[in-house]
């Protein structure tokens, strides 16, 4: 992510003192709100999906979920990192390569 569209978000968000009502609660329940609507664009099996739609849903999720970063001081590319790490101890390549079964489903060698 870019640190000018970080900052652009944050001082949209100041300029308008909605921080104050930018608690962890309510912005990860925006997320999930954000996040359903990004999925009801897939309802119903919809062949013809709007990409210009999921652009639009798929920005607010992430803009929530940085503003979600931003409430607890979490750096994004750390936090990021450190869950790739967990997933590739989790999800060795030469173990579940082709497979989408779960960590727990397939066997350990």
């Amino acid at each position: 992510m870019k640190k000018e569209t970080y900052d652009r978000l944050i001082k949209f968000r100041d300029d308008r003192d909605w921080s104050q009502f930018h608690t962890g609660e309510n912005l990860a329940k925006s997320l999930v709100i954000e996040a359903g609507e990004l999925l009801e664009v897939f309802q119903y099996g919809n062949k013809e999906k709007s990409v210009d739609k999921v652009k639009e849903e798929l920005a607010d999720v992430f803009m929530y979920a940085m503003l979600l970063a931003d409430r607890y001081h979490l750096d994004i590319d750390e936090i990021i990192n450190e869950k790739m790490d967990a997933n590739e101890r989790k999800y060795p390549k030469d173990m579940v390569k082709g497979s989408s079964k779960k960590y727990n489903e397939y066997k350990q060698k």
